[in-house]
């Protein structure tokens, strides 16, 4: 063969190669770790501690979290509760804190040997969390519909006391997921009662503005790039609606399965990744600058598979998914491509 066709082979070959690279998808199930079929129902938010040995998924119809020991996939213990939403680990001071729905608390348990330790009493439908790594607050909403009540509580725990600190009122019976300024003392949080997103202050623990959401309903979930100042909201329809955090804006809407509960931000690699149980799938963004996004795919999962845990440090995304026979309920493990 030439010089000629040699140069022409390798361009040729360069260019199916990077052709793939365009079309490979972000994400590769590699394996799925088994629950069993005792366990029932919906998936809820999941946890992981900070070494990324332990894997907490919340079996919310089930009355459980299921640890899952990440060197074999398999489950190592079980936490009964009656009905839980969302998982804190905190390592440091051996404690994993559980939202718990029907008794309006945030329950305290031993890391190692998973013993309950106490209870902080809050409202009833004590749901979502977020947590300040600085302060060791977490942010728990709690109340509302379930509690007969026009409003729902934003409370302030102090984990390292394991004490309630404060109560922020918030009008509108339901409350979301929420994201946290590690460089400013913001709140963002989902008021899809009042189809808002709410900006609360920590240091004062007082409401400080309220932004109306327009392009889409039902947010439900939340992200943030705060190196471009780039709230993403996630909304049950389909949709992500990103927000100027500075003006307070929608800028534009990204496209995405329905009932999502779940969105992700990797501040490495600039990835969204928002799952939708509805549509059974996970889409996959990536900002290119604050302005502009690049969809990566849409990678399977199953019907209800509505939440996910990033787990970048070991390159995986956990998507716990409920079983419809002759399938099994299962954790979905994919590698971030």
């Amino acid at each position: 063969m030439n010089r000629f066709k040699l140069f022409v082979s390798a361009i040729l070959m360069l260019a199916v190669q990077g052709a793939f690279a365009q079309t490979a998808p972000p994400l590769k199930l590699v394996t799925k770790y088994e629950i069993p079929p005792s366990v029932k129902g919906r998936f809820d938010h999941l946890g992981l501690d900070t070494a990324g040995t332990r894997l907490f998924v919340v079996a919310e119809e089930g009355g459980q979290v299921l640890v899952f020991d990440l060197a074999t996939g398999k489950i190592v213990q079980t936490i009964k509760v009656p009905h839980p939403h969302a998982v804190l680990v905190r390592d440091d001071i051996n404690r994993i804190f559980i939202t718990d729905e029907d008794k309006g608390a945030v329950n305290i348990y031993d890391a190692k040997t998973y013993a309950m330790v106490k209870a902080v009493p809050l409202k009833v439908d004590t749901d979502s969390i977020g947590y300040d790594p600085a302060t060791h607050y977490l942010y728990v909403d709690n109340g509302g519909d379930n509690a007969h009540e026009e409003f729902t509580m934003l409370s302030v725990v102090d984990t390292t006391a394991g004490t309630k600190l404060a109560d922020i009122k918030i009008d509108g019976d339901t409350l979301e997921a929420m994201a946290l300024e590690r460089m400013g003392d913001r709140l963002f949080l989902n008021n899809p009662a009042k189809n808002e997103v709410e900006v609360i202050d920590r240091k004062t623990n007082k409401l400080i503005t309220s932004w109306p959401l327009k392009m889409s309903k039902d947010n439900a979930t939340m992200a943030f790039d705060e190196s471009t100042h780039r709230l993403f909201v996630g909304c049950r329809p389909g949709q992500i609606v990103v927000f100027d955090s500075q003006a307070g804006k929608e800028l534009q809407t990204l496209a995405i399965g329905r009932g999502t509960d779940d969105l992700m931000f990797d501040p490495a690699s600039k990835r969204i990744y928002a799952t939708s149980g509805g549509a059974g799938v996970i889409n996959v963004y990536k900002e290119t600058d604050p302005d502009h996004y690049q969809s990566l795919g849409q990678v399977p999962s199953g019907p209800g598979g509505k939440t996910g845990l990033l787990a970048p440090q070991l390159s995986r995304l956990f998507v716990p998914v409920p079983g419809k026979a002759p399938a099994a309920s299962a954790v979905y493990v994919y590698q971030l491509q």
